[in-house]
């Protein structure tokens, strides 16, 4: 029996981080998802037959910023010490955002786009009854602060 070997060069690797320094590190990601005004109504009105889409996708969305490492390969399971999840309904749309923190060796960039994609998966999942129609955008890094790299603030696209 043969085993492919993945540490070679050019094969994939987890980081090494032992040798960077701890701080204290914050990102905030945001995504949208496209929805009917009849979802939007039902969302208000507290209409839906699965519950209360907002509060279960903000607690799923905190979920899956914790089990980050769990579905991306090469994520480092990091320790989060604070993670917060708000919406904000427009116009056929409700708008995600998604701020993790941690004091750690490795950013926290993919627990915040993870937290928001699994909100948005989430209220898709809760409404998908209602109408399949929906769309989920513009998931993306928005701000980051701490390590090496230090802060980051997106441009207006």
């Amino acid at each position: 029996m043969s085993f492919t070997h993945f540490n070679e060069e050019g094969k994939a690797k987890m980081v090494d981080v032992s040798d960077k320094k701890v701080t204290d590190r914050t990102a905030v990601a945001v995504g949208r998802i496209s929805v009917s005004q009849d979802i939007i109504d039902r969302i208000q009105s507290g209409n839906m037959k699965k519950g209360d889409v907002l509060s279960v996708a903000q607690v799923a969305g905190i979920m899956g910023a914790k089990k980050t490492s769990e579905i991306i390969p090469m994520c480092h399971n990091i320790f989060i010490s604070g993670a917060d999840i708000k919406f904000q309904i427009g116009h056929l749309e409700i708008l995600i955002e998604a701020t993790v923190k941690t004091s750690g060796q490795t950013g926290i960039e993919m627990e915040a786009l993870t937290a928001v994609s699994i909100a948005a998966l989430t209220i898709y999942d809760m409404c998908k009854a209602v109408d399949k129609n929906m769309i989920i955008h513009d998931v993306k890094l928005v701000k980051k602060t701490g390590g090496k790299s230090g802060a980051y603030e997106r441009k207006e696209d």
